[in-house]
């Protein structure tokens, strides 16, 4: 059997490629703050998988552990031909400049986006056993340069780069079949868009660039980006093992 982890599957991109992932033929167990999704559960009654959910909070240290050993729970007893995990919780604020931001935010942007995934796909390594593992981290164009006011976002999502691609060093060093990529999804209509659209330009400069987007409709919908990624999950012998995938080279 297959199963996937999504986190951060509430809504959005995370959502859309739960739903994505049931319709393949995989067992889905989401992760979200918010309680089970009713329509993936609706969209699992209608197909052979089966969708659970975990609620929990992963900007903490303390909650994240938790997390970890339940799904390790879930699926120690199961036999598992993949194990498919897909980080994609995160979260862009704080914006501003160093100096101006509260330390308690810094940290929980810092461990839900970066000490999250670490733990997570750390313990489901040493505790379950598949036989194969595939790590997807989602990661973002400002991994790659420095951008004003996104200090924390930018440092974060270079980590998570980094992270996939040393991963992957390991796994090859390893002789395992593990397979760790980062997926960049671009601009998308999502909510945190429009935490990034209420920014104040002293938070963020580039505030006005992302209003003209939203304005012109240049924003894709998380359906379009989570049908991209598919064909790159469907597709996975042909991947490339460490690297980070972008949406503007997936599009014909």
């Amino acid at each position: 059997m297959k199963y996937a982890i999504v986190t951060g599957a509430s809504k959005g991109l995370g959502k859309e490629v739960a739903k994505n992932l049931l319709q393949s033929g995989y067992h889905v167990i989401s992760v979200a703050r918010q309680q089970q999704v009713d329509e993936l559960e609706m969209l699992a009654q209608n197909h052979e998988p089966n969708y659970r959910h975990i609620s929990g909070d992963l900007s903490s240290v303390d909650q994240i552990e938790n997390i970890a050993t339940s799904l390790s729970e879930q699926l120690t007893q199961q036999t598992i031909e993949e194990l498919l995990i897909v980080n994609n919780a995160g979260m862009v604020t704080p914006m501003g400049p160093v100096g101006q931001l509260e330390n308690e935010t810094i940290a929980k942007h810092v461990t839900l986006n970066l000490t999250a995934p670490m733990i997570l796909i750390n313990t489901l390594k040493a505790q379950v056993n598949p036989n194969r593992l595939a790590v997807i981290n989602i990661t973002s164009g400002a991994a790659e340069k420095a951008i004003y006011g996104w200090n924390a976002y930018s440092s974060t999502k270079a980590a998570i780069n980094q992270y996939t691609e040393t991963s992957a060093v390991e796994a090859n060093e390893l002789g395992s079949n593990d397979l760790h990529i980062a997926f960049s999804p671009g601009v998308m209509d999502t909510d945190m868009q429009g935490e990034i659209r209420s920014a104040t330009t002293d938070e963020f400069k580039d505030v006005d660039n992302f209003k003209q987007l939203k304005d012109n409709n240049q924003l894709r919908s998380p359906k379009e980006v989570a049908d991209l990624l598919q064909n790159l999950i469907n597709d996975q012998e042909q991947l490339e093992n460490g690297r980070v995938y972008r949406v503007y080279d997936l599009i014909q």
